[in-house]
């Protein structure tokens, strides 16, 4: 891998970790993004997964007393139920269709929130939620905005979401390495970065979820709902036009 490239993931990684410290999620979507113009697909799975997985984690640890567990340990059964199904479907999407996915995700911001009424405080909708955000998860590589339709209707704080949010999501990813991870083994790691980028990437990940709770602290409840909407808007949109692009080229 050529050192540019693997300075630019590793830059990502920070970048996209502090934007998930603010709003607890839009920094996976744009780092998934990011990497898939630099790997091959598969290999974004794995990468994706293992930063996340481990910013998400640093996250919770931050945030710890705002985690709602009780949330957090149903999720993981819709988690591990929806990694068991996706795991017989052999689904791996062109780069074209990967970000026409992840284009179209950040859209289910824009719902009414009365036309889709969940509460992801409430225990079976907690399994449906970890259900419906690990299989999309494992389809498109991120699924914030489905994750975030599903605490909208809390009543929990800004603090208590992004850290309980930033739990759930450890089995998300957790599975996803696993997936996608298990071929690239039997394949010889092809398509994933060398060690010395996870080195750099890791701990600038964590560094990055630490700068981001810093900002988390100056926004109100209203901004942060407001800030994230037009995030997502501009990232969706960019992924749009970039899917276009690639089935012109086709």
């Amino acid at each position: 891998m050529a050192i540019s490239t693997g300075a630019f993931i590793i830059v990502m990684a920070f970048l996209t970790a502090a934007l998930s410290g603010v709003f607890g999620m839009a920094g996976g979507l744009a780092l998934k993004g990011a990497l898939a113009l630099v790997l091959p697909v598969s290999a974004t799975f794995v990468v994706h997964g293992l930063l996340q997985l481990l910013a998400n984690a640093w996250r919770a640890i931050l945030h710890r007393k705002h985690v709602q567990w009780h949330i957090v340990w149903v999720y993981g059964l819709g988690a591990l139920l929806a990694a068991g199904v996706m795991a017989f479907i052999a689904l791996q999407p062109t780069k074209a269709t990967l970000y026409l996915l992840m284009g179209l995700v950040p859209g289910l911001v824009w719902l009414p929130q009365g036309w889709i009424k969940v509460d992801a405080s409430r225990p079976r909708q907690a399994f449906l939620c970890g259900l419906s955000v690990t299989s999309m998860n494992l389809t498109a590589g991120v699924a914030g905005p489905v994750l975030d339709v599903f605490f909208v209707r809390t009543a929990l704080t800004r603090h208590a979401i992004v850290a309980t949010k930033a739990a759930t999501q450890v089995f998300s990813h957790l599975m996803k390495i696993i997936i996608y991870g298990a071929p690239l083994v039997a394949a010889g790691g092809k398509g994933v970065p060398p060690l010395w980028v996870f080195a750099f990437a890791v701990p600038l990940s964590m560094l990055g979820t630490a700068a981001g709770g810093v900002l988390l602290e100056r926004l109100t409840d209203v901004d942060f709902k407001r800030y994230l909407r037009f995030i997502l808007t501009v990232i969706g949109a960019v992924y749009l036009v970039q899917a276009a692009r690639l089935y012109w080229l086709v």
